[in-house]
């Protein structure tokens, strides 16, 4: 009996590291950074940045994740996209001098027209998705530079910077520290503690079984000091930037799609056996559709946000940014596979290599030795996956 509650234990302590291996990877690597950077990673314009700068990765990660969920697609076109949107956005500003309003709804619109054509061609007639979006790779590059005749065009509406660059603040509160931010920060962490209460009493109440309290709460502590921490740093730099505020919009927007919804689930349920799937009456290629019609718009919306943030597009714009998207999936436990995978997780994902980037930049690392390192870490997670759900192929 002795033997078998050990056997037990062992278990679950095993299964809780395997399911947190990331996020302690994320807690080393930072405190690792942060030590080799002399403590010049902790200083609050840079820990305002590390979400910024990676925010295409973030927003992007979230539509990757949907198709890769769908047996280990990927979208190779989302880089080429950001940068067709993001030029056509500057061009609309820049020459026809259109409404920033009016320029963000069409510019989403061709997003989702790109989408729909994507979709169409992998869904409907079958075409491998690494083969279309490889072609759309291709295409909506060419377009992109195209459209900008091989030149850089500058973005100077205020209108448009505003709404996605701007930072919150509270003339009443905000003096040389912005004490809103770090308010806002105390309401979120409390918040977040009400709703798991009343969440874990409202499962017990409907008989379904809870992991154990200390670890839950535990969990939400943590998640609590990181957010309280990192809103002190805001207030000491320039306050809630409302670019977070969009990120954090995509983030819940498909946590809830992929946790809480029964479409959201179809995407696991197509990764992990799509015969099956359609013979449950499933319409398999409306999942596809929606996979590669969601990535494109979130590819646009990312343009935008790039083309704001660096107030200018060329024709480089969004090179390999397809990768970083993908990485921050697979670092971020989505299974090379299909079938598994978080919107949580991949935010752990994409902040990893966003401190990975920014430590080897504030360190000075030769660039040709930060994408080494970055595809070691990406080899290492893939590796990861693959053995922890035995899937080596050995019999």
């Amino acid at each position: 009996m002795k033997g078998t509650s050990i056997k037990t234990s062992s278990t679950k302590t095993s299964s809780l590291l395997k399911k947190y291996t990331m996020t302690i990877a994320l807690v080393v690597v930072f405190v690792f950074f942060t030590l080799l950077t002399r403590g010049r990673l902790l200083y609050p314009q840079n820990i305002s940045n590390l979400l910024l700068q990676n925010s295409y990765v973030l927003v992007m990660a979230c539509g990757m994740l949907l198709c890769i969920l769908t047996g280990g697609n990927v979208d190779l076109s989302v880089g080429s996209v950001l940068c067709l949107v993001a030029a056509i956005a500057a061009q609309l500003m820049s020459k026809l001098n259109m409404n920033p309003i009016l320029t963000i709804v069409i510019c989403l619109l061709i997003s989702a027209a790109i989408g729909a054509w994507q979709g169409f061609w992998i869904g409907n007639i079958h075409i491998p998705p690494f083969i279309a979006t490889l072609a759309g790779m291709f295409l909506f590059r060419g377009l992109g530079r195209v459209l900008l005749d091989s030149k850089t065009v500058n973005i100077q509406d205020k209108t448009f910077l505003n709404i996605f660059t701007s930072y919150i603040q509270v003339p009443a509160i905000d003096k040389d520290v912005y004490w809103s931010a770090f308010i806002v920060g105390i309401i979120v962490a409390v918040a977040i503690v009400v709703f798991t209460t009343f969440s874990r009493a409202n499962k017990a109440r409907k008989g379904y079984e809870l992991t154990p309290a200390s670890i839950a709460y535990g969990q939400i502590a943590a998640i609590d000091v990181l957010i309280i921490a990192y809103c002190w740093e805001l207030a000491h730099y320039k306050g809630i930037p409302v670019m977070l505020l969009w990120i954090l919009l995509v983030v819940l927007l498909y946590t809830f799609i992929t946790s809480k919804t029964a479409f959201g689930r179809y995407f696991y349920a197509v990764g992990g056996n799509e015969k099956a799937t359609k013979l449950s009456g499933i319409d398999t290629r409306k999942v596809y559709f929606a996979a590669y019609c969601s990535m494109s718009i979130l590819a646009g919306f990312s343009g935008l946000l790039m083309a704001a943030r660096i107030g200018s597009v060329s024709g480089d714009t969004g090179l390999s940014y397809e990768m970083d998207a993908i990485g921050a999936c697979f670092i971020g436990g989505a299974s090379a596979y299909g079938g598994t995978g978080t919107v949580p997780g991949i935010v752990v994902g994409a902040i990893l290599l966003g401190v990975i980037n920014q430590g080897m930049s504030i360190y000075g690392l030769d660039n040709n030795w930060q994408y080494v390192i970055k595809g070691i870490v990406l080899l290492i997670a893939v590796v990861f996956d693959v053995v922890s759900n035995h899937k080596t192929g050995k019999a």
